[in-house]
């Protein structure tokens, strides 16, 4: 009697190696589209701290917590300053008021690029189709030329 031979044919192999292309191949536009949904994510996770940062400092001058100086909008000079804080005039100690731990990162920006420089700044002063920077900022968004899942411009949110 003869002994079956145990073992894979290659043809079997085969159909094996082009089923797991198939499946790669399907995979690979999907896990694109999971990472860009995440940076889009924290995108607006940070658009949305850093413009209620401004805000709150915005409030603050208002409110007469910190100090500003005639004819000044009452927006803050730079996106450090949010970080490094402000004297609140209303703490016995002379405290500081802090508006944000650290200024996020662009998610869409170059990685060599600093976090407080990946953004674009607005003044109070800039019309809102043509933001530019200025003694204040006012706003800021994403330098990124790209556009959404949803199909609208990064710049735009």
């Amino acid at each position: 009697m003869r002994r079956a031979q145990t073992g894979f044919t290659l043809i079997e192999l085969v159909i094996t190696v082009a089923i797991i292309g198939l499946l790669a191949s399907i995979a690979a536009p999907l896990t694109e589209t999971v990472v860009r949904r995440g940076k889009e994510q924290e995108l607006k996770a940070a658009l949305m701290s850093m413009r209620d940062a401004i805000d709150a400092y915005k409030d603050a001058a208002d409110t007469a917590r910190i100090d500003k100086a005639v004819g000044e909008s009452g927006y803050p000079l730079s996106l450090e300053v949010l970080v490094n804080g402000v004297v609140d005039k209303r703490s016995p100690g002379g405290g500081k008021l802090y508006f944000l731990r650290r200024v996020p990162r662009d998610p869409f920006s170059d990685p060599a690029v600093p976090a407080g420089q990946s953004w674009g700044l607005r003044s109070y002063e800039s019309p809102p189709d043509a933001p530019r920077a200025g003694k204040d900022v006012f706003d800021v968004y994403s330098r990124s030329e790209g556009k959404a899942l949803d199909g609208t411009s990064y710049r735009e949110w």
